[in-house]
């Protein structure tokens, strides 16, 4: 692992290869006479601060600051001080220096002040890793920014230590980068320095610099091969899966899951671990397991006590166990049902159309009687208009006489 001092000297040279950072070193005296202590300069390569003293002092104190962070002064014999960084300070808010006589009010306050237009800076910095070596980086532009400004994003890994710049952009619809993809990214445990420079013909763009533990933005994968063993003897069900894929942790137990399970019959109706209750071996046993019932079980891990992720990582894939209510006779049944309907429906149909049931079930002809028997002209009525007579029908009666 390397050692504070010569990480930060790494990434403070990387730094200035990177692009020429907009920025200036101020200084002020504490008292109203001259200070003996002038040329103050900052080797930002080998993160010495030196300077130039009019009396011989034997002894100085030194210290570094930014918004955040304050370190320890550190005492020194000479005109010149290293410092042993235990935090790692961003530049893009400004970096103070103390030089102070021990014993004396002498003493030189100096800032590392950044350079550029006001708001020109990036804003919402943030990256995060997934699928274990992949890793996204996005920003957004200035509010105060030129509109031809464009972003540049160069980052280094402390190991191997190799910084280079972005190779894939995210741009937007002005085609400004607003982001950038990684592959074949490794988790390590130092911070890895990201920085954001900027450039306009309008003028000087601020930088954006951050550290970021790469492992606090990683998105754990789901756990590998889940399954769930049930038995119609055993009163519960053993579930079991393997740890997330990680490219940097290979400890079984540094991880803590959350089980899922519930009722694929009752949506509403749901079993999930109590999040206060730990999870953390490689099986469950599920106690309220019903033979009856089907249920869907999903499983999701987030690092515990290690250097993983403490966020909740991404569902496994759901899966199903459990015999659930038996359907199948009742579908059967109602599938014959409906077919047998269908079919007579359709003869029903067909008959009607293109057949005619007087002509298949015609009747039998009967013989005829010889003597009685009669045409169809005998047996049909005749109807004979008769003329009504107008006149007066007279009636003669003859009478026999013996």
């Amino acid at each position: 692992m390397f050692d504070t001092l010569g990480l930060l000297c790494v990434i403070w040279w990387c730094v200035v290869l990177f692009h020429p950072l907009h920025a200036d070193i101020q200084c002020m005296v504490s008292e109203a006479q001259e200070s003996p202590i002038t040329n103050v300069k900052m080797n930002w390569r080998k993160m010495e601060l030196s300077w130039e003293s009019s009396k011989n002092f034997s002894k100085y104190k030194c210290a570094i600051m930014n918004s955040n962070i304050k370190t320890v002064p550190k005492e020194v014999n000479s005109s010149l001080c290293r410092f042993p960084v235990q935090h790692y300070m961003t530049l893009h808010k400004g970096v103070s220096f103390i030089i102070e006589v021990p014993d004396t009010n002498i003493s030189k306050h100096c800032t590392f002040i950044p350079g550029g237009m006001n708001g020109s800076a990036i804003e919402n910095f943030s990256c995060v890793i997934y699928n274990i070596s992949l890793m996204n980086c996005t920003w957004q532009p200035g509010r105060d920014a030129p509109g031809d400004t464009q972003y540049f994003l160069y980052w280094q890994n402390p190991l191997p230590g190799e910084a280079m710049e972005c190779e894939r952009y995210i741009k937007d619809e002005n085609g400004r980068n607003t982001g950038c993809r990684f592959q074949n990214v490794s988790i390590e445990p130092e911070k890895a320095y990201f920085l954001v420079n900027g450039s306009s013909k309008d003028g000087l763009i601020q930088f954006y610099d951050e550290y970021i533990q790469l492992y606090e933005i990683e998105i754990l994968t789901p756990p590998l091969n889940v399954t769930a063993n049930c038995t119609r003897d055993s009163a519960g069900c053993i579930i079991r899966w393997q740890p997330p894929l990680t490219s940097h942790m290979k400890d079984r137990d540094c991880f803590q899951y959350e089980i899922s399970i519930r009722n694929k019959d009752d949506p509403k109706e749901a079993k999930k671990d109590d999040p206060s209750e730990e999870v953390r071996n490689d099986s469950y046993e599920f106690q309220n397991y019903n033979e009856k019932k089907k249920y869907i079980l999903k499983i999701r891990a987030r690092g515990k006590y290690c250097s993983v992720s403490s966020n909740w990582g991404e569902w496994s894939e759901p899966i199903e166990f459990g015999h659930g209510k038996d359907y199948f006779i009742f579908v059967i049944l109602f599938l014959i049902a409906l077919g047998t309907i269908s079919v007579a429906l359709l003869q029903y149909c067909l008959f009607k159309r293109y057949c005619s049931f007087k002509s298949i079930f015609s009747p039998v002809p009967q013989p005829r009687e010889k003597l009685n028997a009669s045409t169809d002209e005998d047996i049909q009525p005749k109807y004979v208009n008769l003329p009504n007579p107008q006149h007066t029908e007279e009636i003669t009666m003859v009478e026999e006489m013996t």
